[in-house]
């Protein structure tokens, strides 16, 4: 957690990954993310994971991090005209709505606009063109599960990859879109598609000019690194290790590590190739590849483990998320990312806080996620300016919520 956006003030109206990623990242940097959910809950409320002490959501908790709860009853004209208020309500650093429900006319721009006519809105959509879309529905369809798993079936990535990409983009667009605000005094609403993000992605990685130039349609090639040396290969201890070798350096230093210099000098005689090429060392990858299984197969994970890291080889062990835990600093409070955090509804649980480390700045403690309707009354008041009695009415009137 840093101060650095403490100025700023958010009110979110989503759920699922995409756009309360973006508020969290925001809430990370020091912004102010009134997230404002339906009494009882909204859809993500319940998701999976659970914990089995409370059976609360250890989802909805992992992703709402630092945030203010307000429950509101998003039926009733008069839930949704607290909302609207709440998200033109006047400051340079507020008056905006992220949500990723784009399709509801009471959170629309021109709605918001009437309020305040600098109003900004970020929108997190399926497709461009409004349509509904998740991640795996995105992701079946731009040829990343048909590059994936050891043959021709589809493997879909049970990373929500296009949900992160698409949140972070959300959230840069709220920044992009104050500054702007700021600049030349004019809001507007910005919109994020999953689909985009996905498509401009395979973009990015040329793999739409591998088809349209080379007449390429690649198809799957297991756990092998694309036009590089890298594979995962077995241990004698029954363990599995991801070995990466794409500069001339790491290259030469696991040849050595691994015994095989001179091998690899008469296979490149043998076969006319050279292996200080990146590309040629994919193409006789299987050739390679037989010669590291035979080094590591020999050896447990921590000797494998430990040639490649004094060789300067990149390399990772294959652990489940137990083993992470256990076994990897990187995942404990060693590192300063995590703190263990007690959450209202889940209990006491590690916790990251921001993967940005601003060197020259000091982490604040990561905040828990809020217990739903936590701040309802809070937020009513401060940001509002409602009293006492009037607060207490909207409870009366089923209208609003605190924490249960």
């Amino acid at each position: 957690m840093y101060d650095l956006l403490d100025r700023l003030s958010i009110v979110e109206a989503s759920a699922f990954v995409a756009a309360p990623l973006a508020a969290m990242t925001l809430a990370q940097l020091g912004a102010e993310v009134i997230r404002v959910d339906m009494i009882g809950g909204g859809l993500d409320y319940n998701r999976w994971p659970l914990s089995k002490e409370t059976g609360r959501s250890l989802y909805w908790a992992g992703l709402n991090k630092g945030k203010k709860s307000v429950a509101v009853n998003l039926r009733d004209p008069r839930g949704r005209e607290l909302v609207q208020t709440l998200a033109t309500r006047p400051g340079d650093d507020a008056g905006i709505l992220l949500t990723n429900f784009a399709g509801l006319p009471w959170l629309s721009q021109e709605v918001l606009e009437e309020k305040r006519a600098d109003a900004i809105s970020v929108a997190v959509k399926g497709s461009p063109d409004g349509s509904p879309a998740v991640d795996y529905t995105i992701n079946c369809a731009v040829g990343y599960p048909h590059l994936t798993g050891p043959d021709t079936t589809p493997v879909n990535n049970v990373l929500p990859a296009w949900d992160v990409g698409c949140g972070l983009h959300a959230a840069l667009a709220i920044v992009a879109s104050v500054d702007r605000r700021k600049r030349t005094g004019k809001g507007g609403r910005a919109e994020v598609a999953l689909s985009d993000v996905a498509m401009a992605m395979v973009g990015n990685m040329g793999q739409i000019g591998e088809v349209q130039r080379n007449g390429v349609d690649r198809g799957p090639i297991g756990n092998d690194l694309y036009g590089a040396f890298g594979r995962d290969f077995a241990t004698s201890d029954g363990r599995r290790v991801m070995i990466s070798a794409i500069t001339v350096k790491q290259w030469k230093g696991l040849c050595r590590v691994a015994g095989i210099e001179q091998t690899v000098a008469g296979l490149e005689s043998a076969l006319g190739a050279d292996f200080s090429d990146e590309g040629q060392r994919f193409e006789w990858r299987k050739v390679l590849f037989a010669l590291i299984e035979k080094w590591c197969g020999d050896n447990s994970l921590d000797a494998v483990g430990a040639a490649l890291t004094e060789a300067g080889v990149t390399w990772g062990p294959y652990q489940t998320v137990g083993q992470m835990l256990a076994d990897d600093w990187r995942a404990s409070e060693k590192n300063p990312l995590f703190q263990t955090v007690t959450h209202p509804e889940v209990g006491e649980v590690l916790t990251p806080g921001s993967p940005i480390d601003f060197r020259s700045l000091e982490r604040l403690p990561v905040a828990p996620a809020p217990a739903l309707g936590q701040h309802t009354d809070q937020v009513l008041a401060e940001a509002l300016g409602l009293d006492s009695g009037a607060i207490g009415k909207l409870h009366d009137d089923g209208i609003v919520a605190g924490a249960v």
